[in-house]
């Protein structure tokens, strides 16, 4: 497990965090680094010394951002470690439990490009390659010998998770909205961020699939810790099939279980499950969300541990789609620490409370949307623009 409201925000946010959001864009507050240009002019003096002059203004101006930014993001994980030992004690939360002032934006000069001594002639800088729906496939048939039902139909998937998210007591509000948020509103079930449009120049940006976008390590973490619950409802399933559909769902069964096996073959954590999840029987396990009676089962989990999470928190009334969302962004923890405050004071917390640095720095909604009162909005805006889209219209009837 991780660590209540700490580790799995680095995890997962970094990896998929605002992977729908980032679509409603701003402007980052932090020094990008600048890129160096085809040719680079060759070194004179006059050149050396006019890179010399820019590089120590800008060495200048980052170490004043450095000494605001450090004690800024220092305070912001003591006043998270109170707040934890605040809420397992039983106190109350107030404002002054949270850095009230936002974190200093970086105003300086971008570094410079140091001047080549001869014509660059760099070469294209190789892009590490995210796995993408084949390759869970080929290592599923490789690693498990093993190849997903893939659902005849769109809505045949559709149907297949309504009824498994109704049955968990997820509402049709929260998944549908969630689902329009995460997938664009007309996602498929084999939606992988940075592909759900058809473009020439489309790349994955991560591994997150399907309706509510797991990345493969949400796939082995799941199976870790709810593949018992998995196996019962399959077994359940498997007993109302006649004898040829019954014998091919226990071979499935037989490999769940393998996956199983494998999820658990390490200690329950998320940085344990990041690390098998990238091995070829890791990226074999992803390949289950295709399935169409596996992958409803790993989507919706993914939804209700944060539902179970805030229910043993004490969260009694219904979460609404958007702060469900922001659980299962920024992990259960963080999310649950923005949605328990009260109303009146999310108008006035800055959002940088719930990151660690380097995922606020990356993360240009967090920054734009700067308050927890206006990211729950901003959310809440784009879940009612894409529910509109025929996707979100098929799963709503689907309930």
């Amino acid at each position: 497990m991780y660590e209540e409201g700490m580790s799995m925000t680095s995890a997962r946010f970094l990896a998929a965090a605002f992977r729908a959001l980032i679509a409603l864009g701003c402007a980052t507050t932090i020094p990008a680094p600048s890129v160096a240009a085809a040719a680079q002019p060759l070194s004179t003096p006059q050149v050396a010394a006019d890179y010399q002059s820019r590089l120590a203004e800008y060495q200048t101006a980052l170490q004043r951002y450095e000494a605001l930014a450090q004690p800024y993001w220092v305070l912001v994980g003591d006043k998270r470690q109170l707040r934890n030992t605040k809420r397992r004690n039983g106190e109350a939360i107030v404002a002054d439990d949270y850095v009230l002032a936002q974190p200093p934006a970086y105003d300086g000069p971008p570094k410079p490009v140091e001047p080549s001594l001869e014509p660059a002639q760099t070469p294209p800088v190789a892009r590490a390659s995210i796995p993408i729906v084949p390759d869970f496939l080929a290592n599923a048939l490789e690693q498990f010998h093993f190849a997903p039902n893939r659902p005849r139909s769109e809505i045949e998937f559709k149907k297949a998770y309504a009824r498994v998210a109704a049955a968990a007591g997820l509402t049709r509000n929260q998944a549908v909205r969630v689902y329009a948020f995460e997938s664009g509103g007309d996602g498929k079930y084999d939606v992988q961020a940075g592909l759900e449009y058809d473009r020439p120049d489309a790349r994955a940006v991560s591994t997150a699939l399907g309706y509510n976008q797991l990345l493969n390590t949400n796939s082995v973490e799941l199976l870790a810790e709810s593949g018992d619950k998995f196996l019962a409802e399959l077994r359940h399933k498997a007993t109302s099939l006649d004898d040829t559909a019954r014998a091919a769902l226990n071979d499935k069964i037989a490999v769940v279980s393998a996956m199983i096996a494998f999820a658990r073959s390490v200690p329950d954590d998320w940085s344990e499950h990041e690390t098998i999840a990238n091995t070829p029987r890791g990226l074999g396990i992803h390949a289950m969300n295709l399935d169409v009676d596996v992958g409803p089962l790993l989507q919706t989990q993914k939804l209700l541990d944060s539902v179970i999470f805030a229910r043993k928190k004490g969260f009694s009334r219904e979460l609404s789609a958007a702060e469900l969302e922001m659980m299962n962004l920024t992990g259960d923890g963080n999310g649950f620490d923005m949605i328990s405050m009260p109303a009146a004071m999310r108008d006035q917390i800055p959002t940088s409370n719930f990151f660690h640095r380097t995922g606020y720095e990356r993360n240009p909604v967090a920054i734009r949307n700067n308050t927890v009162a206006r990211l729950i909005a901003a959310t809440d805006a784009k879940m009612d623009a894409e529910s509109q889209l025929q996707g979100a219209k098929d799963l709503a009837a689907a309930f």
